[in-house]
């Protein structure tokens, strides 16, 4: 992975706090900003995934998850994907 630098800019009080860090098993400042984010990362789109899952909840009336809505999605994706494979869109 490529890597790229960023300057930022801490009072005093959290650059302590990032230093203390490196004491609990990050060998540098940036590696524990890098977790940070990822982690950021991962609640987003846990929090993302959550909203999805309540808008399908409220989408309408359930249908059954049975053996032939699984065989009929996957025939239908297959198709779309044919279909754009042969359309390059």
């Amino acid at each position: 992975m490529s890597m790229t630098s960023m300057n930022i800019s801490l009072p005093e009080e959290l650059k302590d706090y990032v230093e203390e860090r490196l004491h609990c098993g990050y060998s540098t400042p940036s590696e524990y900003v890098r977790e940070l984010i990822r982690e950021d990362q991962k609640r987003r789109a846990k929090e993302r995934l959550e909203v999805l899952l309540i808008e399908g909840l409220n989408s309408g009336d359930a249908i059954p998850a049975n053996a032939k809505f699984w065989t009929e999605l996957k025939r239908e994706a297959v198709a779309k994907l044919a279909t754009r494979k042969k359309t390059g869109k």
